[in-house]
């Protein structure tokens, strides 16, 4: 989708409720975001940041609510929502046998992406990646590899990217390196979901931030879920 589509792009959630291991993480959860808006996820351990992503990235069962994308119900598993998103765990998801290039290659010819050298190129200079192309992936420190999965979320030109501590790892450079993806993701009308610890070097004004540490139903039993 070209970014000049995104203008009209939105996500909302209400009512949202998620169980992990026999434990009320999420209740009644709700937000919503517009076209260039950007969410950031704050929260002590296990207070439901990862489930929350993944369950709106449609990985794993949610047992209350509802989410609508560009004004329409949908499932996460939707193909029609599934399409528009880019999903960044704490895994890198990539095969270190193969090179840093080999793997965009490969993940971009699983979304149906068409491959774009010169934008291939200028985003791994973004990263400062761009000497590392032909390097195997298990060859690369930790905080090359959060750079490379950065990489796959710009190249896969979704609007809505779900990103899992997208921080980790990363040193002062690399985190700069990702507040400017964000704002320039923000900027041609894209939406974001973001888990974090570090915080975010972001402009003010640029992003909301939702706490799952003040949510106040943590330790609800599972059958008073829904």
């Amino acid at each position: 989708m070209e970014p000049t589509a995104w203008a009209d792009l939105s996500l909302a959630v209400s009512g949202w409720g998620c169980v992990r291991n026999g434990r009320v993480l999420l209740r009644e959860l709700s937000f919503e975001l517009g076209a260039g808006q950007l969410l950031v996820l704050k929260g002590r351990n296990g207070a439901g940041k990862s489930t929350l992503l993944r369950s709106l990235a449609g990985l794993m069962p949610w047992r209350a609510g509802r989410l609508a994308w560009a004004g329409q119900t949908l499932a996460p598993s939707a193909a029609p929502y599934q399409q528009q998103l880019a999903y960044l765990s704490h895994q890198a998801g990539m095969n270190d046998a193969l090179t840093a290039l080999e793997n965009l290659r490969f993940a971009l010819a699983l979304q149906d992406q068409a491959w774009n050298a010169a934008h291939v190129a200028r985003t791994l200079a973004t990263l400062g990646l761009q000497d590392l192309g032909a390097r195997p992936f298990g060859r690369l420190s930790q905080g090359q590899r959060r750079r490379l999965g950065l990489a796959r979320v710009v190249l896969s030109d979704r609007p809505l990217w779900l990103l899992d501590e997208p921080d980790n790892a990363l040193d002062d450079e690399g985190a700069l390196c990702l507040a400017d993806m964000l704002r320039a993701h923000c900027a041609a009308g894209g939406l974001a979901v973001v888990a974090t610890h570090r915080g975010l070097a972001l402009a003010e004004g640029l992003a909301s931030t939702l706490d799952l540490s003040n949510l106040p139903t943590l330790n609800t039993p599972p059958e008073a879920a829904c």
